[in-house]
Order: C-alpha cells, then structure tokens, then sequence
C-alpha cells in the first residue's frame, strides 16, 4: 500500500457523498490526517461548492476545485423504518439515481477525478448464502441483491469515463456510534438483543476501524478496480454474533426472539436482512496488502465498547 503521507499533491480535493452517515463521519478526519482536502456533497446548502438537488436531479460542482478523487456513500437507512412500498422504492432510488447523476456528472467534467470509490453491499449475493462466496459470486434474487446490482451498475459512466472505480461490497460495519451496533443495545444500555430465530444464520462483518483502512489502500492503490467484500475473515453465526456482543457489552441478552416474532414485527426486512445468512469472504483484499487489526468478533466488539 503506498504511503498516505508521500502523495506528491499536499492537498488532493476528495468529496464525499453521504457525508453525515457514520463510515464517512469517521473516514473524512483520516483523509484529512492522511493530507487531503475534504469536500462535502451539500444537499442543503445551494452556494456549498458541491451541491446535489434531489428535487431538479441535477449535481452542481465547482470547477475551480478539481478532484484527486470521490468516495461515494450515499444511500437511505435499510433499516429506519418497514419495508412499505415507499420506503423500499427510497432506499433504492436513494442508491441508484443518486449514484447515477453522480457518475454521470463526473464523466462530463473536463478533468474527471482519477477514483471513484462507490458503496454497494454484500446484500448483492442475497439473502441465502450458507455457503462460502468471494467476489466471484453470483447475484442473488432478493430486494437486496436487486438493489446492490442497480447501485452498482450505476457506476457505469464512470467506468466508461476512465475513472477507476472501485465497489465496495460491505458486510456489517462494527461501531457503537451507529449502525448494527446502536440497533442491538437496547436503550439505557441494560441489555443487549439475543439470539434472532435459530441462531444459526451466518454474518459477514468487519470493525469501522478495518473499513476505513480498506477504503483507504483502495483509494491509493492506482492498480485496483472493481468489485471488493470488504468484510472480515471471520464469518460467524448470529449465535456467536449475540454471546460476544453481550459479553463485549457486559451486559446481559435478551431472550431469543423466534423467527415468526421477527417476521411480525419486521415484515420483508425480516428475511431478507435480520435473518438473511451471509458467508461472504474476500480473495481481493490481499491484493491490498492489508492487515486488519480486528479480524476476529470478540476483539471487534470490545473495540466498540472500549
């Protein structure tokens, strides 16, 4: 991986899109550490350098400031509300059209950005995966899998454009300031949530600290494109997955909650997230030549809560 701190440009631009969701509250401080310029896409602020009009679907960007590079990280919480027919079409056109103006207005800049890293998630594989699979694998069939691969063939005109551009394929990212963490301690912080049906779904994971280091050798290795689980090499059962979070936590779980509960309470989310298996590895991120510093559950969750 080439030393963050010998780029030759002291301050390459990087915008980020996504900017107040918790991968990118934690990645743009160790951009900035690491010698870049830090931008935000601005859905807000109309003089903001970047700014992103959902309502006119049209992205304005400052020509005055070229891009080294865009980390894209856009998209709707999967898990902010039941899977109605509304919300189900905002967390895929949140993803997809947000994506696809996105690359399209890159490719149109004079001087488009050299890297374009872009979510996507291991949902792509579906939500039925007991068996092992890489990046090799084939896409899966559910409102996930369908979502993953609309987000990611929205990327095309990036790719036709020359910008290297890599997807980011992530499992569950680990942190107590938000995502699966925050949805699994229960309020006050007495109790963690148990064992989900029978226990025995597998979870592909990977510490927010892990995460920002894999994004962070992708965005700096000229060499590498395409498709990455960036995931942990532990694959766990949610069993496992709800004993260490408790004993992380020190607190003690709640009861297990039988599958049709979850499907009553959750509906379509359900199966297709809080009881979907995923065994999913990475034989790419060797090519990174990265380390990861919590590779293991136990050690990832105490970092959590430490």
């Amino acid at each position: 991986m080439p030393d963050l701190e010998s780029i030759n440009d002291p301050k390459p631009n990087v915008l980020i899109t996504g900017a107040s969701g918790m991968i990118a509250s934690a990645l743009a401080p160790r951009l900035e550490q690491a010698g870049y310029s830090v931008h935000r896409l601005s859905r807000t602020d109309m003089f903001a350098p970047f700014y992103f009009d959902p309502l006119a679907g049209r992205m304005r960007f400052n020509g005055d400031i070229p891009l080294n590079a865009v980390i894209n990280l856009a998209g709707a919480n999967i898990a902010d509300r039941r899977w109605a027919p509304v919300q189900k079409e905002k967390i895929l056109q949140s993803r997809r059209t947000t994506t696809l103006l996105l690359c399209e207005t890159l490719a149109a800049m004079p001087e488009p950005p050299k890297v374009l890293l872009s979510a996507s998630a291991i949902g792509y594989y579906g939500g039925q995966q007991h068996d092992p699979a890489d990046e090799s694998g084939t896409a899966g069939e559910d409102f996930l899998a369908k979502v993953s691969i609309e987000w990611e063939q929205a990327t095309e005109p990036a790719v036709a454009a020359g910008i290297r551009t890599v997807v980011l394929r992530f499992g569950l990212v680990l942190d107590s300031s938000g995502g699966v963490i925050k949805n699994l301690v229960m309020p006050g912080g007495l109790m963690v949530v148990g064992r989900l049906g029978d226990g025995q779904h597998k979870m592909s994971w990977i510490s927010l600290d892990d995460a920002i280091k894999v994004m962070l050798a992708a965005l700096t290795n000229d060499q590498f494109s395409g498709a990455l689980n960036v995931v942990a090499p532990q694959v766990v059962s949610n069993r496992e997955f709800a004993s260490a979070l408790g004993k992380a936590k020190r607190r003690p779980a709640m009861p297990p909650i039988p599958a049709p509960i979850v499907r009553l309470m959750f509906g379509e989310m359900a199966d297709a997230a809080l009881l979907a298996s995923s065994n999913i590895q990475s034989n790419r991120m060797q090519e990174l030549s990265v380390t990861l510093d919590y590779p293991d559950i136990e050690s990832a969750l105490q970092k959590c809560f430490a």
